[in-house]
């Protein structure tokens, strides 16, 4: 069998382990005579598998009970417009702009007409840091993009505010543990560390399910969703199961506590790549807000040929998914939870091979 390592940002690698799963029961599920993509989402075989889903989510990552967790759809780009559709409550909208996916969300803001403030960039400093950032107590909600795929930062602490706190998580979710004290509402898509495109995730915490306007439409009410335990349409039935499979994944590895020890050592291999090769390469992001899970780098001086080769080479050598965001080019490896150590020992072999080949 031949398998690459895919370092794209997403949709990207998943553990081999649940793809074989999933090749194994794709056309008999557990006996049933049929695949899980043909039972009904009403059906007790399909409910099993939902409800498991939610229940590994609070154990793994500690989810009070307080908080109910959705299964959406639409991504993080439909959560953008639903966080103020459902929270904003006359008052201002806060913003941390670190990158294009929180320029995204206050866009959003913006066209529904909600009063709306940013309260920290690194936009001038084409967002090569996470600024420092105060929200203020009065605000409806504070949002912050946690992690920045394409110029490779993230938090590394979430700011405390008395305000509710919002967390678009779409590329770093599973990966650490979160503070639920700091954080009433946490977003991701799935194609990253949870699954398939096609699943949101949504925590919420429930004394913001009655914030929503009487005229927001129901499908775009968490309280709609909340209340029929994410069955009040068809959901993403298959993405779920396999998000389910990935969350046992999680579990046989040591839960979130050893994934996140994992990631912290493949990064830093990566890093050290970068740091000790005398500026022949260049991370885009600054010590500090370094991202465990998005690594932007370019080879000195921006040389996009060389750049392009490297590319190349990778891809000749069973590594994909090397090139950087359009908007700032360079390299990108994406070194999710489910990267094996070996992709990333791989990836530095090579650039230090190129960078003697090509000093």
């Amino acid at each position: 069998m031949h398998r690459v390592y895919n370092f794209g940002a997403g949709p990207s690698t998943i553990a081999l382990e649940v793809l074989e799963q999933v090749q194994e029961e794709l056309i008999d599920f557990r006996g049933s005579g049929m695949s899980i993509m043909e039972a009904s989402h009403r059906s007790k075989l399909y409910d099993d598998v939902h409800n498991e889903a939610i229940s590994l989510i609070r154990e793994l990552y500690k989810v009070p009970q307080d908080y109910s967790i959705l299964f959406l759809q639409g991504g993080a780009s439909m959560q953008f417009a639903m966080v103020p559709m459902n929270l904003s409550n006359g008052g201002v909208a806060e913003y941390a702009d670190t990158g294009s996916w929180s320029t995204k969300a206050i866009k959003e803001a913006k066209i529904q007409g909600i009063e709306h403030r940013i309260v920290a960039s690194s936009k001038d400093s084409s967002y090569d840091h996470i600024p420092e950032v105060l929200f203020s107590d009065e605000a409806d909600f504070c949002h912050i993009t946690s992690n920045n795929t394409i110029y490779g930062t993230q938090y590394k602490e979430y700011p405390e505010t008395a305000a509710p706190l919002v967390v678009d998580a779409s590329s770093d979710i599973f990966s650490y543990q979160v503070d639920w004290n700091r954080v009433d509402l946490l977003y991701a898509g799935a194609q990253k560390n949870a699954g398939p495109s096609g699943v949101t995730i949504v925590i919420i915490n429930n004394a913001l399910l009655e914030r929503a306007k009487k005229n927001t439409p129901s499908m775009l009410k968490y309280k709609t969703h909340a209340d029929a335990n994410s069955l009040y349409n068809t959901p993403p039935t298959f993405g779920i199961y396999i998000l389910n499979l990935i969350l046992h994944w999680i579990k046989s590895k040591g839960g979130i506590e050893e994934i996140d020890k994992l990631n912290q050592i493949k990064a830093k291999l990566l890093y050290d790549a970068i740091d000790n090769s005398e500026g022949f390469y260049v991370a885009h992001a600054k010590e500090g807000s370094r991202s465990l899970m998005n690594v932007s780098f370019n080879i000195k001086d921006k040389d996009e040929m060389l750049e392009a080769k490297l590319i190349d080479e990778a891809t000749k050598s069973g590594m994909i998914g090397l090139k950087g965001h359009r908007s700032i080019g360079g390299l990108r490896a994406s070194i999710y939870n489910a990267m094996p150590i070996e992709g990333v020992e791989a990836l530095v072999e090579l650039m230090k091979k190129f960078q003697m080949e090509n000093s």
